[in-house]
C-alpha cells in the first residue's frame, strides 16, 4: 500500500515536460550566444524589403541553440503564399505575441512568439509604427497618402497623382484583434510612444515636402490622450521626424531625418515634467536604440555627402545629456539597432537595399558575429 501511494502522489506532482514549439525543427546558421544576456529567449529581426517587391521577410535568433533562422514567417505559414508582405515597417512582442507592421501591404500581422504562427491579421491604411498600453495598441497611419510620376526620356520628372491626406493613428483592441477608434494627427506619422496615459506622434511630412502647394515637410508632434482618444497637444520639434522613444522616466525621445540637404538628422528630447517643453540634444542619428534611461545613436558625419565613405559612430544620451558612447559600426547602410543590454547591441545593415543584408551583434565593442538576413534588415524585437 505504501508503494502505492507513493506511486500516485509521484504522478500527480511530478512536471509535464513541455511540448517542443511547432519551429524546433527549423535550423539556420548556428552563431556565439555568449555575451547575449539571461532571460531572452528569441530575439526577432524584421526585414523590411523592396518598395513593391512584396519580399518582407522575418528572421529570429533561437538563444537556446544559437540558431539564426531565415524566412520563418513563410517556413511556419506555408497557407499564406504571399509571405509576410510588402514592405516590414515595424515589429514588438508583446506578451507571448509578435505584432509586425507590414506598410505597403497595409496590413498588422499578430503571430504566436512560440511559434511564428499567424494569429490575427488586421487591415489598416499604410500602417507605419506602433505603440502599446496595457489595452491597446496603436498604429500610426499615412491613411493612403502617397505621390506618383513619370519620367521622360531626357529626365524629366512630373507629378501625375497624389492623395495627401492627414495621418491616422489607429486603436486596436489586444483581445478582439479589433479597430475601435481612430484619431487625425499631422502629415504622414511615424513613429509613436506611449508614457504616462499620453501617445506621442512624430509626423514626418514624407510625401507632403514633394507635393503642391507647400512641399514643405512636417515637423510636430501630436500629443494624444488615451482617454480621450484626441490630440490635446502640438509641439514643434524639427523637420521630417522619424522615431519615438519612452524612458518611462518622463523624458520622450524623438529622431529627426532632416531633409537630406542642409538640415542634418538629429535628436531631441520632450520633458514630459516641464510642460512638454523641446531641446536638441545633437545631430548625426541614422538609427537610435533605449536600455533603461540611456539612448544609444548610431549616426554618420558625413550623412548629407553620399559620395563620402559611411563611417557610423555613435553617442548617447541620459536624461537630456549627451554622453560617450564607443560602437564603431562598420557596414555599408545601417539600416537598424537593438541594445540587449548597455553592452550588447545587434545591427543590421541594408547594404545595397535590394540584396540580403546582415546582422552584426557587438558586446562590449568588439564584433561577435555577423550573419547574413534578408533584404533591409531594420527593426528588432525580444521575447
Amino acid at each position: 500500500m505504501l508503494c502505492g501511494s507513493l506511486a500516485l502522489y509521484a504522478c500527480h506532482t511530478d512536471p509535464v515536460p513541455e511540448a517542443p514549439s511547432k519551429d524546433s525543427a527549423l535550423t539556420g546558421t548556428k552563431v556565439d550566444v555568449a555575451g547575449i544576456p539571461s532571460g531572452i529567449r528569441k530575439i526577432f529581426v524584421l526585414n523590411e524589403g523592396g518598395m513593391g517587391a512584396n519580399n518582407a521577410t522575418l528572421d529570429f535568433l533561437r538563444v537556446s541553440d544559437g540558431n539564426y533562422i531565415t524566412g520563418a514567417f513563410k517556413k511556419m505559414n506555408p497557407a499564406e503564399g504571399a509571405g509576410l508582405g510588402d514592405v516590414g515597417n515595424d515589429i514588438v512582442v508583446i506578451g507571448d505575441e509578435v505584432w509586425i507592421v507590414v506598410n505597403n501591404s497595409g496590413i498588422v500581422e499578430v503571430l504566436s512568439a512560440k511559434d511564428e504562427t499567424e494569429i490575427a491579421a488586421i487591415t489598416i491604411p499604410t500602417p507605419r509604427n506602433i505603440a502599446f498600453d496595457e489595452h491597446y495598441a496603436y498604429v500610426t497611419s499615412w491613411a493612403g497618402a502617397f505621390a506618383q510620376y513619370t519620367y521622360d526620356d531626357k529626365g524629366g520628372v512630373t507629378l501625375t497623382d497624389f492623395k495627401n491626406p492627414k495621418g491616422q493613428v489607429y486603436r486596436i483592441n489586444l483581445e478582439t484583434k479589433k479597430i475601435d477608434g481612430q484619431v487625425e494627427v499631422g502629415w504622414q506619422p511615424e513613429g509613436i510612444a506611449c508614457y504616462n496615459g499620453r501617445l506621442y506622434v512624430a509626423n514626418s511630412g514624407g510625401i507632403a515636402c514633394s507635393l503642391p502647394p507647400d512641399y514643405a515637410y512636417d515637423k510636430t508632434v501630436s500629443v494624444i490622450d488615451v482617454k480621450s482618444f484626441k490630440v490635446t497637444k502640438t509641439l514643434e520639434v524639427e523637420i521630417n521626424l522619424k522615431s519615438v522613444c519612452s524612458d518611462n522616466a518622463g523624458n520622450i525621445y524623438v529622431t529627426t531625418f532632416g531633409n537630406f540637404a542642409t538640415i542634418h538628422s538629429g535628436l531631441y528630447m520632450i520633458d514630459t515634467r516641464n510642460g512638454d517643453a523641446v531641446k536638441k540634444i545633437g545631430d548625426y542619428v541614422s538609427a537610435m536604440t533605449i536600455f533603461g534611461q540611456t539612448v544609444f545613436c548610431i549616426g554618420n558625419e558625413n550623412e548629407l555627402d553620399w559620395s563620402a565613405p559611411r563611417v557610423y559612430k555613435g553617442w548617447s544620451c541620459t536624461k537630456g545629456v549627451k554622453g560617450a558612447f564607443s560602437l564603431p559600426v562598420n557596414c555599408a547602410n545601417l539600416h537598424g539597432i537593438i541594445a540587449l543590454d548597455a553592452d550588447t547591441f545587434l545591427t543590421g545593415d541594408a547594404g545595397d537595399y535590394f540584396n540580403p543584408g546582415s546582422v552584426t551583434l557587438y558586446h562590449k565593442g568588439s564584433i561577435s558575429w555577423t550573419v547574413p538576413s534578408g533584404v533591409c534588415p531594420g527593426h528588432f524585437a525580444i521575447w
